[in-house]
């Protein structure tokens, strides 16, 4: 029978119907759709370099590179001499498009996306990640910086070739606030991290948990809003995914890659997005001194994959409610049941 559902670190409502589908193959499809994009003439292929902007950071042995950032050539936001904050007819508000809009090229290889590629050269892309985060977030214009990586066209991707994305803006975004809120008022209430509590119950009951190692757990979030949602969160409480040493990055490489192993052999080559929610830049705000200042008690970092095997539509757009088929300890049973062993 259909319910609703609303997880603890957010104020969402998601109904879970499994009526309206029951097996993994229901969803099973191809999501790239861009197949047809070849090697000759694509920007981020090793021997292309010329066809992008003037690279910001590389991970690299003398010549031959590994990962690749460069700023995008149709960036959503771009460098301003000032904020131009103003009102516009008396209660509108505005500002200039401040921000920085990277692309991190993550192979030189054309076809090789992350469940394919050794834990080390996923290693090497969260070293990228950090080392870029941990730049942009010297500008106190920059109020928020968010990873994502868009796999797939149904998932937002223009171009095949392994790419994720970094956008830094200069405001915090509503979503990241309500749960900053949230986590805020948690803490205060028990003097504990909340996400600490949701994932220690997580790993006790289990029957959601996908993925585990010493560093990390990957689960299938009790409301989850897609089939087969997941999230992987740091067992050590952090709010920073910037401060990680080298072996708590390899130890992510190797459940990010696992996971996401898992969900192509079940379902294939599927459209989804991959999203880091970190912290927010701790920059003193004016009028606002004690703004950020119990992020590093009450919020935890950790990394979502979102496949997008249902459509949002007008009951989504007009209520804010999500409808997931597929219930989320059904989903992390069918993805904990995937053999790894020939991946």
């Amino acid at each position: 029978m259909p319910e609703l559902r609303r997880g603890p670190t957010n104020d969402r409502w998601v109904i879970v119907a499994p009526e309206r589908a029951k097996r993994p193959s229901d969803f099973a499809k191809r999501g790239s759709e861009l197949d047809e994009q070849q090697p000759e003439g694509c920007p981020f292929c090793a021997g292309n370099e010329e066809m992008t902007p003037a690279e910001t950071f590389r991970v690299a042995n003398g010549k031959e590179w590994y990962v690749r950032v460069v700023p995008n050539k149709f960036a959503a936001l771009q460098d301003y001499d000032d904020l131009g904050r103003e009102a516009i007819e008396g209660f509108y508000d505005r500002m200039n498009g401040v921000g920085a809009h990277e692309v991190v090229v993550e192979t030189p290889e054309h076809f090789c996306e992350i469940p394919d590629l050794p834990a080390e050269q996923i290693k090497r892309i969260i070293d990228a990640y950090i080392a870029r985060l941990r730049e942009l977030m010297t500008n106190p214009w920059f109020r928020y910086v968010i990873l994502f990586r868009n796999h797939g066209k149904e998932a937002g991707a223009s171009l095949l070739h392994p790419h994720s994305q970094i956008i830094a803006t200069p405001v915090v975004p509503q979503e990241v606030r309500n749960s900053l809120n949230i986590a805020r008022a948690y803490y205060e209430s028990k003097e504990r991290c909340l996400f600490c509590d949701v994932m220690l119950a997580e790993i006790r009951g289990g029957h959601r948990v996908v993925e585990e190692n010493d560093g990390y757990v990957a689960w299938a979030p009790y409301a989850s809003r897609f089939p087969f949602e997941f999230v992987i969160y740091p067992k050590a409480h952090s709010h920073d995914f910037t401060t990680l040493d080298d072996d708590q990055r390899l130890d992510l490489a190797w459940i990010l890659k696992r996971s996401l192993q898992r969900l192509t052999l079940l379902l294939g080559d599927i459209p989804y997005n991959f999203v880091l929610k970190t912290t927010p830049n701790p920059v003193p705000r004016p009028g606002k001194p004690g703004y950020w200042k119990t992020l590093p008690y009450d919020y935890h970092w950790r990394i979502a994959v979102l496949p997008r095997l249902t459509r949002v539509a007008g009951f989504e757009w007009g209520t804010g409610f999500y409808i997931n088929p597929m219930p989320p300890e059904d989903a992390a049973r069918h993805l904990r049941e995937v053999d790894l062993a020939d991946a």
